[in-house]
């Protein structure tokens, strides 16, 4: 009834601004991934190092394997007048250099932090020991690699009443050092306490209590 004309010269046109609107949206959208693809990157990073830093954190430290003195001071004056702190490396650590670490020492009626292995070896001397429970050790290396690797780190109550902490080897080479510090935290009498806490240089802690026991006989080595 109807017949339909078929025109085979038509065509199919897209006006000007449609074609120019599709291809802004195609910009917009690879803009959009690059911003994305970017921030994508830049948070792995991130947290990537974030990742690195917790584990230096919980991982890299060292450990307080034992604290060890001897008591000094003739009979009614017995006292703490130097500790040794046994150290080494806490399971899973990386190897540390004692001597970027720092101890703070809490005690008596002061308190300090110090670089462990910085200073004047000299104070070394004030040490009066006979029984080598606070035996000097020079020229090892101050680098903790293995877990079997232990140092000896000293608090030192010098002649002139002021404390100095000092480090020192007990089974690796390292070079002997002391860092002058507070005073008033040593000597430590019987029954007295201190904390002792040393931190790495990733920031992974350890912390002790030094509990002196409430009876000190002279030239006794104490385990404190």
């Amino acid at each position: 009834m109807f017949e339909k004309i078929i025109n085979e010269e038509e065509r199919g046109q897209v006006g000007i601004g449609t074609l120019i609107v599709f291809i802004a949206m195609v910009l917009v959208a690879a803009i959009a991934a690059g911003v994305l693809i970017n921030t994508a990157g830049f948070l792995q990073t991130q947290a990537e190092t974030t990742g690195e830093e917790s584990t230096q954190e919980v991982s890299d430290r060292l450990q307080i394997d034992s604290v060890v003195s001897e008591v000094e001071g003739g009979q009614g004056s017995e006292e703490i007048r130097a500790v040794a702190i046994d150290v080494s490396l806490a399971p899973g650590s990386n190897p540390i250099d004692i001597t970027s670490a720092t101890l703070e020492w809490i005690g008596g009626s002061d308190s300090g932090t110090f670089a462990i292995g910085s200073g004047d070896p000299a104070t070394l001397s004030d040490i009066n020991n006979n029984n080598g429970i606070l035996a000097d050790s020079s020229n090892f290396d101050t680098v903790l690699s293995d877990e079997s690797d232990t140092a000896r780190v000293y608090v030192i109550a010098t002649v002139d009443g002021s404390t100095a902490i000092d480090a020192l080897d007990v089974t690796v080479p390292s070079a002997e050092s002391t860092t002058t510090g507070i005073s008033n935290d040593l000597p430590l009498s019987g029954g007295a306490e201190a904390d002792v806490t040393i931190t790495a240089p990733g920031g992974g802690q350890t912390t002790a209590t030094v509990r002196v026991p409430d009876v000190l006989v002279d030239g006794e080595g104490v385990r404190l």
